[in-house]
């Protein structure tokens, strides 16, 4: 009977299939505000940036109605709407308004947008008279630019997030176990679809699988690293082209005792793959990661070559990305494949 396939720790696509629940200090989310506005989901965003300023345009719009009122500003201009034809002799032409052309709050909300986003229409401006007047309107004007640095700091950096580089670096989608230099290689591929290289791009692989202490002490997600090899040394690679990275199956890997036969009874094991680098255009540091459980790595196969040299310069067929072939490889574990070479 198949065995349940085991959930991912990291999906194909680089997420991390881990849920936080019961988070009792959800105060410190609130801490970290611009972090938590940039981590929200687009339609969340949206909705506090349209919220942000219609909210202040309307907090500030019913100040400027207030201090009319106050003033007497809507009084007057009452008068004058019912007897336009009032001369100096009624009083009527001597009396300075806070803001000239306030009628309603209408009017009011329509000034506190033209002082927010500094349209000046010039139907309406602060006179003198009213010194509140001046200081409401140096309040509102710095309130407003304090929300135009936070709403447009956030969408920016949610339109330039690291991840969003990381979508046009591939992996293949199955790694393989095969020979290479007479040893047993856990082998994949990785490219980047883009010409704009990533700088310092390092590369690291970890096993998660379930273990247990001598003392009975259960890890549901033990991480293990285990070292990598790459064409260029160690773990910095020079991505211009699609790389083989491989890990040599030896005495230090977790997968040292695995052979083709329980390859796929081991459903508690997936390999993590991390790429990390600085993006060339932007400077920022991005990070690409997939995963490999049990049944996605073919034992015996090789991924074929597709970069080849076309007129003078090397041309990379990327339908060929994830394409293997069968080699002969020996079908033992890694540890007995080396006692067989110690004996012979």
């Amino acid at each position: 009977r198949a065995r349940e396939r085991r959930a991912r720790f990291v999906g194909k696509n680089g997420a991390c299939n881990v849920a936080h629940k019961n988070i009792r200090e959800q105060g410190r989310f609130l801490q970290d505000v611009f972090t938590t506005l940039v981590d929200l989901k687009w339609p969340h965003t949206l909705l506090i940036f349209t919220m942000s300023f219609l909210c202040s345009w309307l907090l500030f719009g019913m100040v400027w109605w207030l201090i009319a009122f106050a003033h007497g500003d809507l009084d007057h201009s009452t008068r004058l709407q019912r007897s336009p034809g009032e001369g100096p002799a009624g009083g009527s032409d001597s009396f300075v308004p806070c803001v000239t052309s306030i009628h309603s709050f209408t009017s009011a909300f329509l000034f506190s947008i033209e002082v927010q986003v500094t349209i000046g229409f010039g139907g309406r401006m602060v006179t003198e008279e009213c010194p509140a007047a001046i200081l409401v309107l140096i309040v509102q004007n710095i309130v407003g630019l304090v929300i135009n640095a936070i709403m447009l700091g956030c969408i920016f950096m949610k339109t330039s997030q690291a991840h969003r580089r990381a979508e046009t670096l591939i992996f293949s989608k199955h790694a393989v176990i095969a020979l290479r230099e007479g040893k047993l290689c856990f082998m994949l591929r990785v490219g980047d679809l883009r010409k704009s290289m990533i700088i310092s791009a390092t590369i690291r692989m970890q096993v998660v699988k379930k273990t247990a202490s001598l003392e009975g002490e259960v890890v549901p997600l033990n991480q293990i690293d285990i070292q990598m090899e790459n064409p260029v040394g160690g773990n910095s690679i020079f991505l211009v082209s699609p790389l083989i990275i491989y890990h040599v199956i030896d005495k230090n890997s977790p997968l040292y005792d695995i052979s083709p036969l329980n390859l796929h009874h081991h459903e508690d094991l997936e390999i993590i793959v991390i790429l990390e680098g600085v993006v060339e255009t932007t400077g920022i540091t991005t990070q690409a990661r997939t995963s490999y459980l049990a049944d996605e790595i073919l034992w015996g196969q090789r991924f074929v070559p597709i970069v080849a040299e076309e007129d003078g310069r090397y041309s990379v067929d990327y339908s060929k990305f994830g394409n293997t072939v069968k080699v002969p490889t020996p079908s033992c574990t890694a540890r007995q494949l080396e006692e067989d070479k110690s004996i012979m």
